[in-house]
């Protein structure tokens, strides 16, 4: 493997090395912490303000809160009560909650505090994924045959047929016709019964169903809150239980909630400068069976999906998954699908599409030669990072990353050939663009200078 040249010409735009910035805050976060507070008080002062089955902050948490009441919030969200569930879930919307301008002491640590507290929350978002397949609501009806020939079968009929005063004929004491057409009643008639159903007397209603969807997006916001606390990174990032059920909900996300799939995704974003996918086959105990393939292939598959935030989110995340190089071995099978759809990318009108396949091609194209050579074979990677430069793209580090992304290419010998037919492009470039004239100098350099190019350059300028 080529090590990593951190310290490319480019200045500060060309490293990989620093993490970029965490994404922002929760929506609603409002003007100030000021207005927020006022709010959570109005709503604790008068209880029917607001809907009781809202999950929203409801309630004042004071400085002390986590310290004296720590084991009743884990305790409330172990147990299932609706009540119980409710408050813990309201609590931590607020205590994981924190303006930029706020200094309460509870809501920098509070994953370190409260011990068993992400456990807690990941198991009410396991409850909601045990339950969360499609339910069949029409079911064809199974004839029992089992006692069909007696008065009192077990199966609720001798209600029917003690009350019809023998009004009603017997299977199996008459003709074979008789019988064939009793045996179609009885199921009929055993096809609308209650006892019948196959769900069971345990399992929830669709109101129930829509209570543990709601507490599970609860929960997986509360756990995004706190990916953004500094203190709470090392916890997470190494914490498998969590990792496996925020790839799991991406895993899902065709049929899973959308909040959910967010919440998870930009988890995993805040959480991926830390993140190692060897944590997937270490001997931690696994509550998922998830494995590091398996990840990459969830991330991969919302990296297709038209949803624009989601794939945004995950061509980031596996621009900053590819700079730890532990995380390559397991990358590296998928770049081929990752060029193709990140180029894909390019060509949307969105900006901020743009900017994230770039910033994704960047960090690929730093990481080895393979890299670059598949990205340099790719179909239109070339016209679409001229495109963006061309553009230009609004933010000026987006256009200087794709003209580095050029020269990265120009920088190995198999590329050269090929890349001479864009030279008077770069050329165009090099004369009209001023922020990204000194690259594209050094991209021309590079193909009409050296002397192994010099039969290249004759056949590039005279078209031989």
């Amino acid at each position: 493997m080529q090590k990593r040249e951190f310290n490319k010409s480019g200045g500060s735009y060309g490293g990989a090395s620093a993490p970029p910035a965490k994404r922002g805050r929760p929506f609603g976060s409002g003007n100030s912490s000021a207005a927020a507070a006022a709010a959570a008080a109005a709503a604790a002062a008068d209880h029917t303000a607001a809907p009781s089955n809202l999950l929203g902050p409801s309630l004042l948490v004071h400085n002390a809160f986590t310290v004296e009441n720590n084991k009743r919030i884990v305790h409330a969200l172990q147990s299932g009560l609706k009540s119980e569930l409710t408050w813990a879930l309201n609590t931590l919307t607020l205590l994981s909650f924190k303006e930029k301008d706020d200094n309460r002491k509870d809501s920098n640590n509070a994953l370190t505090r409260i011990s068993g507290l992400l456990d807690a929350l990941l198991t009410v978002i396991d409850d909601w994924r045990d339950i969360a397949l499609p339910k069949e609501h029409v079911r064809a009806p199974r004839v029992r045959n089992l006692g069909a020939n007696l008065l009192v079968t077990g199966f609720g009929n001798e209600y029917e047929v003690l009350g019809s005063n023998s009004s009603v004929p017997h299977p199996g004491l008459g003709s074979g016709a008789q019988d064939a057409s009793m045996l179609s009643n009885v199921s009929n008639l055993r096809s609308s019964e209650w006892w019948l159903e196959e769900d069971g007397l345990f399992n929830l209603d669709d109101e129930g169903r829509a209570e543990r969807q709601q507490c599970a997006v609860a929960a997986s916001n509360i756990i995004r809150n706190f990916s953004f606390m500094q203190d709470n990174e090392t916890i997470m990032a190494f914490h498998r239980h969590c990792l496996e059920t925020l790839f799991q909900c991406i895993e899902d996300y065709i049929t899973e909630d959308e909040e959910l799939v967010t919440n998870a995704l930009e988890t995993i974003v805040n959480l991926s400068p830390m993140l190692d996918l060897q944590v997937f086959g270490s001997s931690k105990a696994s509550y998922i069976k998830m494995t590091a393939k398996r990840a990459v292939q969830a991330i991969v598959g919302v990296l297709e999906s038209p949803v624009k935030a989601w794939h945004c989110s995950a061509a980031e995340l596996l621009g900053r998954l590819v700079i730890n190089p532990d995380n390559e071995p397991f990358l590296l099978p998928f770049i081929p699908q990752i060029h193709k759809r990140l180029v894909d990318l390019m060509s949307l009108p969105a900006f901020d599409a743009q900017a994230a396949a770039v910033g994704a091609l960047y960090n690929f194209s730093e990481v080895n030669m393979d890299c670059r050579l598949k990205l340099a074979n790719e179909r239109w990677a070339i016209d679409r990072l001229l495109k963006v430069i061309k553009g230009p793209h609004p933010i000026p580090d987006i256009c200087k990353k794709a003209a580095m992304i050029v020269e990265s290419l120009v920088s190995e010998p198999q590329n050269r050939g090929m890349l001479l037919a864009y030279e008077n492009a770069f050329a165009e470039v090099l004369f009209s663009d001023t922020r990204c004239s000194e690259i594209f100098a050094r991209i021309l350099y590079e193909l009409t200078s050296r002397p192994n190019n010099k039969v290249a350059a004759a056949r590039g300028i005279w078209g031989m």
